[in-house]
């Protein structure tokens, strides 16, 4: 099928500064962790990606590892980008991947050296079949790599014209402060910090957002639906075909009847608003400021629909945060 976006589709989002930088995000941004790798339905995920497009979403983050099989989901990306993304429209796109977690064998295959950072990137845009990336990042921090040689990596990715942006992903508020300290030393400021986020994992809250303030660095977290947690596929327990259930990234006895509890009563204020329970999972993230853009993954374009329907209605009352704020305080 021939793919031609809509005219229309820059009007109905929203699209916030990235911290004190040139660059907006869209609210909702299209992550590819899951369901675009070799294992996945390529027609599937070309239909959300254009789907996600035609919606207003510019911005696509991947890593090296996004799959299965790791390096898949950005080979799947970048036949789609050549194929439905010609002439002018790559530069409506902001693109980003990361380098850090396990990719090939032997001692640079991982973390963040110098080595593995720029070799991970040249591994990225050749199989995206891309001469740059908007956005490179550290996907984790190296306890065994001084920091100054892991900025240093990024802000050489820049320097090269391999990436326009510098980012951080998975940092803690002190390493953040002094990685955003070198890159500024170096003249790369930091764009922007991935963080995992939701109402289920709130560390964040504990220094990390006050730095990105501080520094003027944008904020987009990742499994903001608590890995499907916070979504209508827990109210009646764990479905077999669920994560949980398959035991990959979020275990069955991590769902306890205290947290399905929690699930149900938050999904009550959820549909008093109109809205789904992932709908106002996602806005209850941007009820902050400081919040550049949620993170939403897809397996279908009925389910990227329900989260970017989010948007509908963003305002979150003093009572439903309060109301909210005292359920996720029970013990589960």
């Amino acid at each position: 099928m021939d793919y031609t976006p809509l005219a229309e589709r820059y009007s109905k989002m929203v699209y916030n500064r990235c911290g004190k930088s040139g660059i907006k995000l869209p609210a909702v941004s299209l992550g590819l962790w899951h369901n675009f790798g070799s294992v996945d339905n390529f027609e599937n995920g070309r239909s959300i990606i254009h789907r996600a497009f035609d919606r207003g979403i510019t911005h696509f983050d991947l890593a090296n590892n996004y799959g299965p099989l790791p390096g898949t989901a950005e080979e799947n990306f970048g036949k789609i980008l050549k194929r439905d993304f010609t002439g002018y429209l790559r530069d409506e796109l902001i693109l980003s991947t990361k380098a850090g977690y396990y990719m090939w064998p032997g001692p640079y295959g991982e973390w963040g050296s110098r080595k593995n950072l720029l070799s991970s990137l040249d591994q990225s845009l050749k199989r995206m079949q891309l001469e740059y990336v908007d956005i490179f990042y550290s996907h984790r921090p190296d306890p065994e790599t001084p920091l100054e040689e892991t900025m240093m990596a990024l802000d050489t990715a820049v320097r090269q014209g391999k990436a326009l942006y510098a980012g951080i992903s998975n940092y803690k508020a002190p390493e953040a402060k002094k990685a955003f300290e070198i890159l500024k030393q170096l003249g790369t400021p930091c764009l922007i910090h991935q963080p995992r986020y939701s109402m289920f994992d709130r560390w964040v809250e504990n220094g990390l957002l006050d730095v990105l303030e501080e520094y003027g660095v944008g904020c987009i977290p990742f499994s903001p639906l608590a890995q499907g947690l916070l979504t209508d596929r827990y109210l009646k327990g764990i479905p077999e075909n669920s994560r949980a259930a398959k035991a990959v990234f979020l275990k069955a006895a991590d769902i306890t009847e205290g947290r399905l509890e929690q699930i149900r009563a938050l999904n009550e204020i959820a549909e008093q608003r109109n809205q789904s329970l992932a709908q106002m999972a996602l806005v209850w993230l941007m009820k902050d400021k400081r919040i550049t853009s949620v993170l939403v993954g897809a397996s279908s374009v009925q389910q990227l629909d329900n989260n970017i329907d989010c948007l509908n209605n963003m305002l979150l009352s003093d009572g439903e945060i309060n109301a909210i704020e005292s359920i996720l305080k029970r013990q589960v």
